[in-house]
């Protein structure tokens, strides 16, 4: 199967997860990056689930499956360990929602890549279901690559885009984005030195 590669905006649309094992859990850890409304359905729930509804980032349904829990649902994750239960929340699905079953037996809308965020700046890995032990070592390697700077220099970035965008047009403006990507600004963030980084915007947008 080829997946189409997308990143969807989930802010205030509802998603649920169906279960409340390991594998629920870490399908909620990544929606938390996100503002959707969570809602998870399950009798039980591991330790962080818990504790993630005590602080009121996702709703529980403490209790066994409905077709009703999936109304105007974007996102369906059927998290549990039961074929069964799997296929009643398949056959509950409607065509216009998107679905995954952690099993990966039957209907698979999507496929959730490993993850990389630095801010802004995201980064997604996947073998489409081939070889997660690849999937992992791969973002491991980017992790590395790309370490915890890289969320400062994209938020410079997007402020000097943004300035320089307000400022310029045609071929200065083109000029003036391409100049932020010298690899000195890089190494300022990282050794923050944001100040040299506001003065060389400033000479970009002063024409020097």
């Amino acid at each position: 199967m080829s997946y189409f590669p997308i990143m969807l905006n989930l802010d205030y649309k509802k998603v649920v997860v169906v279960g409340g094992g390991h594998v629920a859990t870490q399908k909620v850890e990544a929606l938390l990056e996100t503002k959707a409304n969570i809602v998870v359905v399950s009798p039980m729930l591991t330790a962080t689930l818990q504790h993630y509804s005590q602080l009121q980032k996702i709703q529980w349904r403490n209790k066994t499956f409905e077709p009703a829990d999936l109304d105007d649902a974007i996102l369906i994750f059927a998290a549990t360990n039961e074929e069964t239960v799997n296929d009643q929340i398949e056959q509950a699905t409607q065509h216009w929602q998107l679905f995954m079953r952690v099993d990966n037996n039957g209907r698979m809308d999507f496929m959730n890549p490993a993850v990389v965020r630095r801010g802004d700046f995201v980064l997604t890995v996947s073998t489409s279901g081939a070889s997660p032990a690849f999937t992992r070592q791969v973002k491991q390697q980017l992790s590395e690559q790309f370490d915890d700077s890289y969320e400062a220099y994209t938020s410079f970035l997007k402020h000097g885009r943004k300035a320089i965008l307000e400022k310029f047009k045609g071929e200065q403006k083109r000029l003036a984005v391409a100049a932020l990507l010298e690899p000195q600004v890089l190494q300022w963030i990282q050794q923050q030195d944001f100040e040299q980084c506001e003065n060389y915007l400033q000479q970009l947008l002063e024409g020097e």
